[in-house]
């Protein structure tokens, strides 16, 4: 894991224009499994993904505690992608990011009104608060 932190307009985020924005990078070569993965010994595939938050005191909250469940080892796990449907490979584990800057909730972007106490709801509920 990985963050930068950009000044306000160079990654503008819908709805927090005049703030920074928060990049969070993860990247995960391909890799066996070990015996804490569903198929112990077999290959898995890696991957990168990028999420954002801006650089706004809840959004500094919110990048603490993604940061605390990263180390914990509880941000990801090995299983079928949905994107995909490939088997064997790193997947979201149950807490929500924004993978884009714009399009909304839907889209897993900004703006969404209520993604920080989701996103804090999802944490706490594996015991990150």
């Amino acid at each position: 894991m990985r963050s930068q932190t950009h000044r306000p307009g160079k990654i503008p985020l819908s709805g927090f224009e005049t703030v920074g924005t928060i990049v969070i990078t993860y990247t995960f070569p391909d890799g066996l499994q070990s015996s804490i993965h569903p198929n112990p010994g077999q290959h898995y595939q890696g991957t990168s993904r990028v999420a954002y938050l801006p650089d706004t005191p809840e959004g500094r909250e919110v990048h603490a505690l993604l940061k605390k469940c990263f180390d914990q080892k509880l941000t990801f796990t090995i299983g079928t992608s949905i994107t995909t449907g490939l088997g064997n490979c790193v997947i979201w584990n149950g807490v929500h990011h924004k993978t884009q800057v714009s399009g909304g909730e839907t889209n897993f972007g900004y703006p969404d009104p209520t993604y920080f106490a989701r996103v804090k709801g999802e944490l706490k509920a594996k015991g990150i608060f």
